[in-house]
């Protein structure tokens, strides 16, 4: 079997290293291979390092589920269309990005140079986006779709290509996002967006910057529980039953909660899951509401029924704007001690921006 250069981690809590003899891998039956050009890595990926994140039970291991690259082989059953004489949804040479699964193989995983990404769960990059531009998608943006549109593991709003959507009044929907400044906030602003949601109410992050992509209003996070929550009332008054929060952790998302309406049953969509909400410290009570907690898990194999409709289109919002990249910074090369560095600064509680390493060219 051919061999590539990757980089692994070889045990919890070790350092990321080269190896130059891990597999290259073929394509199955959906899946397509890309000469992987860009490598997304994300605070996860940090988790994975140092606490075994997805990986403890099958090391060595591979980083990176945001991935773009260029096709270099297509499976046997990749979707075909017909079009004069019969092509398929991709073909060698492409460039498309990724969110690649999280399995025990790792052959999706974006920190080698070839790699494994199926069919559903992939996107041709339109012209005028960079690979780099798209890679800071994946996790983020599809964390977005399954926060908002997903049934149990998120919001549970229509999404916006479904028969639902057609009824659904948006326009007179409020939605309250808590880290607007964050990555997953800023896709969630955008793709709330799209959707045509009327009052997208943001709390964090710069209102320069988080207007033109949608936002309705950027509320100011500092100064204390109470008077944010003030900030938030006076927006959204008693009738708010949607809220996102894609920063904190169980032990500050009472704030969240404190938001929704008292007589109305709400729900708290939370991108870090990781325990109970300690309800002694919500705001205001909730003796005439009950609320709902959605644990939003961003991961496109495992919530396909809402997430593969997205795929299909994102390419299209790309190129018309309707959804664009976030900020990124580029480091050059499958570079062991780059990729320490960075992880090194998730784990400090550094300020990071999305960092793509580029592979190749």
């Amino acid at each position: 079997m051919p061999t590539q250069k990757a980089l692994i981690v070889k045990e919890i809590g070790g350092r990321v290293v080269e190896v130059s003899d891990w597999p290259i891998a073929q394509p199955g039956p959906k899946q397509v291979q890309i000469r992987v050009t860009v490598a997304g890595l994300n605070p996860h990926d940090q988790k994975g390092r140092d606490g075994g994140l997805f990986i403890k039970d099958n090391l060595p291991a591979i980083l990176g589920n945001d991935v773009a690259g260029v096709v270099t082989e297509v499976g046997s059953e990749v979707t075909k269309f017909k079009v004069g004489s019969e092509v398929t949804k991709f073909k060698v040479g492409d460039r498309i990005f990724a969110q690649s699964a999280i399995d025990a193989v790792y052959r999706g995983k974006a920190l080698q140079q070839y790699a494994l990404v199926e069919e559903d769960h992939a996107a041709k990059i339109p012209n005028g986006i960079s690979e780099h531009g798209a890679a800071t998608l994946p996790i983020n943006a599809i964390t977005a779709v399954v926060a908002l549109f997903h049934p149990t593991a998120g919001l549970g709003l229509p999404a916006p290509w479904t028969e639902e959507a057609k009824t659904f009044d948006y326009a007179g929907t409020t939605l309250l996002i808590i880290g607007g400044g964050s990555n997953c906030g800023r896709f969630g602003i955008q793709v709330a967006k799209l959707a045509g949601i009327g009052k997208i109410v943001v709390v964090g992050g710069k209102e320069s910057e988080l207007k033109p992509w949608g936002a309705t209003h950027v509320l100011d996070r500092h100064g204390g529980d109470d008077v944010v929550l003030k900030r938030i009332r006076d927006v959204a008054g008693d009738d708010l039953v949607y809220a996102y929060d894609c920063i904190n952790g169980p032990d500050k998302q009472y704030l969240g909660v404190s938001a929704l309406s008292n007589t109305k049953k709400g729900k708290l969509a939370r991108a870090l899951p990781s325990g109970p909400i300690d309800e002694s410290k919500i705001l205001g009570g909730r003796e005439e509401a009950s609320y709902e907690l959605a644990d939003v898990f961003g991961a496109s194999h495992l919530k396909a029924e809402t997430t593969k409709p997205f795929w299909d289109r994102v390419g299209e919002y790309l190129k018309d704007g309707q959804i664009v990249p976030v900020p990124y910074v580029v480091e050059e090369g499958l570079d062991a001690d780059k990729v320490n560095a960075l992880l090194d600064r998730y784990r400090d509680g550094k300020p990071v921006t999305q960092t793509q390493f580029r592979i190749s060219e």
